[in-house]
Protein backbone atom coordinates (compact mmCIF):
# COMPACT_ATOMS: atom_id res chain seq x y z
CA UNK A 1 0.00 0.00 0.00
CA UNK A 2 1.34 3.43 -0.91
CA UNK A 3 1.07 6.46 1.42
CA UNK A 4 -2.31 8.24 1.27
CA UNK A 5 -0.55 11.50 0.49
CA UNK A 6 0.57 10.19 -2.91
CA UNK A 7 -2.00 10.83 -5.62
CA UNK A 8 -2.65 9.66 -9.18
CA UNK A 9 -4.06 11.94 -11.88
CA UNK A 10 -5.24 11.03 -15.39
CA UNK A 11 -5.80 14.00 -17.73
CA UNK A 12 -8.22 13.60 -20.63
CA UNK A 13 -9.59 16.14 -23.09
CA UNK A 14 -9.79 17.08 -26.74
CA UNK A 15 -6.60 18.19 -28.46
CA UNK A 16 -6.00 21.87 -27.72
CA UNK A 17 -7.92 21.87 -24.42
CA UNK A 18 -4.80 22.80 -22.44
CA UNK A 19 -4.03 19.55 -20.62
CA UNK A 20 -0.29 20.20 -20.55
CA UNK A 21 -0.74 23.69 -19.15
CA UNK A 22 -3.06 22.46 -16.40
CA UNK A 23 -0.66 19.63 -15.55
CA UNK A 24 2.00 22.28 -14.88
CA UNK A 25 -0.38 24.17 -12.58
CA UNK A 26 -1.15 20.97 -10.69
CA UNK A 27 2.54 20.10 -10.37
CA UNK A 28 3.33 23.54 -8.96
CA UNK A 29 0.59 23.15 -6.33
CA UNK A 30 1.74 19.66 -5.39
CA UNK A 31 5.31 20.90 -4.93
CA UNK A 32 4.13 23.75 -2.71
CA UNK A 33 2.11 21.48 -0.45
CA UNK A 34 4.37 18.43 -0.43
CA UNK A 35 7.77 19.66 -1.53
CA UNK A 36 9.63 16.49 -0.49
CA UNK A 37 7.51 14.11 -2.58
CA UNK A 38 8.46 13.19 -6.14
CA UNK A 39 6.22 13.61 -9.18
CA UNK A 40 6.35 11.24 -12.14
CA UNK A 41 4.79 12.76 -15.27
CA UNK A 42 3.94 10.36 -18.09
CA UNK A 43 3.35 12.22 -21.35
CA UNK A 44 2.65 9.45 -23.85
CA UNK A 45 2.85 11.70 -26.91
CA UNK A 46 6.52 12.39 -26.27
CA UNK A 47 7.26 8.69 -25.86
CA UNK A 48 5.56 8.01 -29.21
CA UNK A 49 7.65 10.72 -30.88
CA UNK A 50 10.81 9.21 -29.40
CA UNK A 51 9.75 5.73 -30.54
CA UNK A 52 9.22 6.63 -34.21
CA UNK A 53 12.67 8.26 -34.44
CA UNK A 54 14.34 4.87 -34.02
CA UNK A 55 15.35 2.68 -36.94
CA UNK A 56 13.65 -0.66 -36.24
CA UNK A 57 10.92 -2.30 -38.31
CA UNK A 58 8.15 -1.56 -35.80
CA UNK A 59 9.39 2.02 -35.43
CA UNK A 60 9.17 2.56 -39.19
CA UNK A 61 5.64 1.12 -39.31
CA UNK A 62 4.54 3.46 -36.53
CA UNK A 63 6.19 6.37 -38.35
CA UNK A 64 4.16 5.60 -41.49
CA UNK A 65 0.96 5.56 -39.44
CA UNK A 66 1.85 8.97 -38.03
CA UNK A 67 2.75 10.34 -41.48
CA UNK A 68 -0.71 9.59 -42.86
CA UNK A 69 -2.39 10.92 -39.73
CA UNK A 70 -3.89 7.66 -38.53
CA UNK A 71 -4.24 6.57 -34.91
CA UNK A 72 -1.60 4.24 -33.51
CA UNK A 73 -2.88 0.77 -32.54
CA UNK A 74 -3.86 0.18 -28.95
CA UNK A 75 -1.29 -2.56 -28.42
CA UNK A 76 1.56 -0.16 -29.23
CA UNK A 77 0.27 2.59 -26.95
CA UNK A 78 -0.24 0.09 -24.14
CA UNK A 79 3.25 -1.38 -24.63
CA UNK A 80 4.85 2.08 -24.53
CA UNK A 81 3.25 3.31 -21.31
CA UNK A 82 3.41 -0.11 -19.67
CA UNK A 83 7.17 -0.22 -20.29
CA UNK A 84 7.54 3.27 -18.83
CA UNK A 85 5.54 2.24 -15.76
CA UNK A 86 7.54 -0.93 -15.16
CA UNK A 87 10.86 0.88 -15.49
CA UNK A 88 10.02 3.95 -13.42
CA UNK A 89 7.22 3.58 -10.89
CA UNK A 90 8.43 3.02 -7.35
CA UNK A 91 5.15 3.91 -5.61
CA UNK A 92 7.02 6.70 -3.86
CA UNK A 93 5.71 9.44 -6.13
CA UNK A 94 2.67 11.29 -7.35
CA UNK A 95 1.72 9.96 -10.78
CA UNK A 96 0.37 12.21 -13.54
CA UNK A 97 -0.75 10.63 -16.83
CA UNK A 98 -1.35 12.81 -19.90
CA UNK A 99 -2.37 11.46 -23.29
CA UNK A 100 -3.62 8.07 -22.15
CA UNK A 101 -6.06 6.40 -22.55
CA UNK A 102 -7.18 7.00 -26.12
CA UNK A 103 -9.72 4.18 -26.33
CA UNK A 104 -12.03 2.09 -24.15
CA UNK A 105 -9.71 -0.91 -24.55
CA UNK A 106 -6.77 1.16 -23.38
CA UNK A 107 -8.79 2.54 -20.44
CA UNK A 108 -9.60 -0.97 -19.26
CA UNK A 109 -5.95 -1.97 -19.52
CA UNK A 110 -4.84 1.16 -17.69
CA UNK A 111 -7.31 0.26 -14.95
CA UNK A 112 -5.52 -3.08 -14.46
CA UNK A 113 -2.19 -1.26 -14.23
CA UNK A 114 -3.56 1.22 -11.69
CA UNK A 115 -4.77 -1.66 -9.54
CA UNK A 116 -1.51 -3.61 -9.98
CA UNK A 117 0.46 -0.66 -8.62
CA UNK A 118 -2.13 -0.23 -5.83
CA UNK A 119 -2.94 3.38 -6.72
CA UNK A 120 -6.21 4.04 -4.91
CA UNK A 121 -8.95 6.43 -6.12
CA UNK A 122 -7.10 8.19 -8.94
CA UNK A 123 -8.40 11.55 -10.10
CA UNK A 124 -9.57 11.62 -13.71
CA UNK A 125 -9.44 15.28 -14.79
CA UNK A 126 -11.67 15.71 -17.83
CA UNK A 127 -11.11 19.14 -19.39
CA UNK A 128 -14.16 19.62 -21.56
CA UNK A 129 -14.16 21.89 -24.61
CA UNK A 130 -16.33 21.79 -27.71
CA UNK A 131 -15.05 20.51 -31.02
CA UNK A 132 -15.20 24.06 -32.42
CA UNK A 133 -13.14 25.45 -29.53
CA UNK A 134 -10.53 22.74 -30.01
CA UNK A 135 -10.28 23.26 -33.76
CA UNK A 136 -9.81 27.00 -33.33
CA UNK A 137 -7.05 26.56 -30.72
CA UNK A 138 -5.18 23.94 -32.74
CA UNK A 139 -5.14 26.13 -35.85
CA UNK A 140 -4.01 29.13 -33.79
CA UNK A 141 -1.05 27.36 -32.18
CA UNK A 142 0.27 26.25 -35.59
CA UNK A 143 2.25 23.24 -34.40
CA UNK A 144 3.69 20.98 -37.11
CA UNK A 145 0.90 18.41 -36.77
CA UNK A 146 -1.78 21.13 -36.51
CA UNK A 147 -1.31 22.80 -39.89
CA UNK A 148 -3.65 20.72 -42.07
CA UNK A 149 -7.31 21.13 -41.15
CA UNK A 150 -8.02 17.58 -42.39
CA UNK A 151 -5.53 16.13 -39.87
CA UNK A 152 -7.04 18.17 -37.06
CA UNK A 153 -10.56 17.04 -37.90
CA UNK A 154 -9.43 13.43 -38.09
CA UNK A 155 -8.00 13.66 -34.55
CA UNK A 156 -11.20 15.25 -33.30
CA UNK A 157 -13.19 12.43 -34.92
CA UNK A 158 -11.03 9.91 -33.02
CA UNK A 159 -11.81 11.69 -29.79
CA UNK A 160 -15.53 11.35 -30.30
CA UNK A 161 -15.40 7.78 -31.59
CA UNK A 162 -12.63 6.31 -29.38
CA UNK A 163 -11.81 8.54 -26.41
CA UNK A 164 -15.29 9.49 -25.22
CA UNK A 165 -16.12 5.82 -24.41
CA UNK A 166 -12.98 5.82 -22.22
CA UNK A 167 -14.21 8.98 -20.49
CA UNK A 168 -17.53 7.25 -19.76
CA UNK A 169 -15.67 4.23 -18.39
CA UNK A 170 -13.97 6.36 -15.73
CA UNK A 171 -16.99 8.57 -15.07
CA UNK A 172 -19.13 5.56 -14.19
CA UNK A 173 -16.41 3.75 -12.22
CA UNK A 174 -16.60 4.12 -8.41
CA UNK A 175 -12.87 3.37 -8.12
CA UNK A 176 -12.07 6.79 -9.61
CA UNK A 177 -12.62 10.42 -8.64
CA UNK A 178 -14.02 11.90 -11.85
CA UNK A 179 -13.42 15.66 -12.07
CA UNK A 180 -15.27 17.63 -14.76
CA UNK A 181 -13.63 20.96 -15.66
CA UNK A 182 -14.96 23.56 -18.10
CA UNK A 183 -11.98 24.16 -20.39
CA UNK A 184 -13.55 27.13 -22.20
CA UNK A 185 -12.27 29.66 -19.68
CA UNK A 186 -9.02 31.51 -19.16
CA UNK A 187 -6.02 29.38 -18.14
CA UNK A 188 -6.25 30.79 -14.62
CA UNK A 189 -9.98 30.07 -14.31
CA UNK A 190 -9.55 26.50 -15.56
CA UNK A 191 -6.73 26.00 -13.04
CA UNK A 192 -8.80 27.39 -10.17
CA UNK A 193 -11.79 25.20 -11.00
CA UNK A 194 -9.57 22.14 -11.29
CA UNK A 195 -7.79 22.71 -7.98
CA UNK A 196 -11.04 23.53 -6.16
CA UNK A 197 -12.60 20.25 -7.32
CA UNK A 198 -9.51 18.16 -6.64
CA UNK A 199 -9.32 19.72 -3.17
CA UNK A 200 -6.04 18.30 -1.92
Amino acid sequence: MIPNSLKTFIFIGRSGCGKGTQVKILMEQLKKKQENEEIFYLQTGQHFRDFIKKDGFANKLANKIMDVGDRQPDFLAIWIWSSVFLENIKNEEHLIIDGTPRSLNEARTLDTAIKFFKREKPFVVYIDVTREWSEERLLARGREDDIEIEDIRKRLDWFEDDVLPAVSFFKDNPDYNFIYVNGEQTIEEVGEEMMDKINI
